[in-house]
């Protein structure tokens, strides 16, 4: 799947082990279009790609359409932003933050 440099892409279960495999910092948005707190969280997720364009990836989920992979992780509420390094999960961000948490959270790691 191509997308843009620092825009957030809308990606598959099958496409996120894909960017856990090849990506070194790799930020996951589970959302739902359904979802009121998630749209708070969307434009920060853009902010945070454009921010840390090659050197972290942003993407988000739709658990609607992905639950296993929701429930892999043990998440049952959304937001939820997890962050990865190197394939392992370090950061577990569940409900609205404020910007700065996503941005220190990806900075501290690279």
């Amino acid at each position: 799947m191509s997308t843009e440099a620092g825009t957030v892409a809308d990606i598959q279960e099958s496409e996120f082990y894909t960017f856990l495999t090849q990506e070194k910092i790799l930020v996951v948005d589970f959302t739902a279009t359904w979802c009121g707190p998630c749209r708070l969280v969307s434009p920060l997720m853009e902010q945070l790609a454009a921010e840390y364009n090659g050197r972290a990836k942003v993407v988000k989920v739709d658990v609607d359409h992905n639950k296993p992979l929701f429930k892999q992780y043990g998440l049952r509420s959304i937001p939820a932003v997890l962050i990865f390094k190197d394939g392992d999960l370090v950061e577990k961000i569940i409900g609205v933050s404020a910007y700065e948490q996503y941005s220190d959270a990806v900075k501290k790691l690279l």
